[in-house]
């Protein structure tokens, strides 16, 4: 689960980049939304009925974990190159951290605080060249971490619905709905939409794995292991990121960048591990996100 994961979404990032060629950001998001949904109303045989109290929480994780990092990150992309928006994103397991020892649904460690130190400072380094000097873009960064606490958002908030539900029909109900959200600001932008069916490609790729297959089996995962672990997806995204947008895409990344990466995935790795008896703890503790 990890490993798929992981491909889907370090690609997504380089399928971002070939479809903004020919769609605007909000037909971007909008086109990958209602392709996601399409392929998990195929696979999500059996859909159990959500409970009308639950409602409120799938739609956080459909507006907040769907459609607004799809815009983000369509929009961050114009701004900032591929290996960049890849890279910061490597910050999510830290930001699901931070949010559950927020909630109290973690007890804070000395590892702990050390890793959000180091996650901090890597930020840094890697934000650092985008928002000072020449071509800075402040603005694309900011997208891109606006972005990571809205997976941070969804990590805590997906756990218990996955439990009642099963991801399938959690991520497919949300799914729908980031759809309907994004659709008032596609159709503004849908007059400044080109076609290239290399574009096209690249959207249906990111839609139909990047979009849909990918929840579905990240919703899986965050099942399995609760969403402090399941960020260690976080780990692998940003290095096929980096991978591919240096290989294909002629992307060039400082040494600093590299490094920064390198502090955040470390500092991501030393969040990441905690007792059984803490993992217990925070099933457990997980909030009803419908109250």
């Amino acid at each position: 689960m990890v490993a798929t994961t992981a491909l889907l979404w370090g690609s997504s990032y380089l399928w971002i980049a070939i479809g903004l060629e020919a769609f605007p950001p909000a037909v971007l998001a909008w086109l990958r939304l209602a392709m996601g949904a399409a392929i998990l109303f195929v696979l999500t045989r059996g859909r159990r009925r959500i409970e009308r109290r639950d409602w409120p929480g799938v739609a956080v994780v459909g507006v907040i974990g769907n459609a607004a990092p799809a815009l983000l990150f369509a929009l961050a992309e114009e701004r900032v190159e591929t290996a960049v928006v890849g890279m910061i994103t490597g910050a999510a397991p830290l930001a699901t951290l931070a949010l559950a020892l927020a909630l109290g649904l973690k007890s804070l460690r000395r590892t702990h605080v050390v890793g959000l130190v180091l996650g901090f400072v890597g930020i840094i380094m890697m934000s650092a060249v985008n928002v000072t000097g020449d071509g800075a873009s402040p603005l694309g960064v900011a997208f891109v971490l606006v972005a990571v606490a809205c997976y941070a958002v969804t990590a805590v908030a997906l756990g218990p619905l996955q439990k009642k539900y099963g991801g399938m029909t959690v991520i497919f109900s949300a799914q729908v709905m980031a759809t309907a959200a994004m659709s008032p600001y596609a159709a503004v932008q849908v007059g400044q939409s080109g076609f290239s069916v290399r574009s096209f490609v690249a959207v249906a790729i990111l839609g139909i794995l990047g979009t849909g297959v990918a929840r579905a089996v990240h919703a899986n995962l965050i099942g399995r292991t609760g969403p402090a672990r399941a960020g260690v997806v976080g780990y692998l995204v940003p290095v096929t990121a980096v991978i591919l947008g240096v290989v294909v895409l002629s992307e060039t990344v400082s040494v600093v960048e590299i490094a920064g990466l390198g502090i955040v995935l470390i500092g991501a790795s030393l969040t990441s591990s905690r007792t059984n008896a803490t993992a217990a703890s925070m099933n457990h503790q997980l909030p009803h996100v419908s109250n």
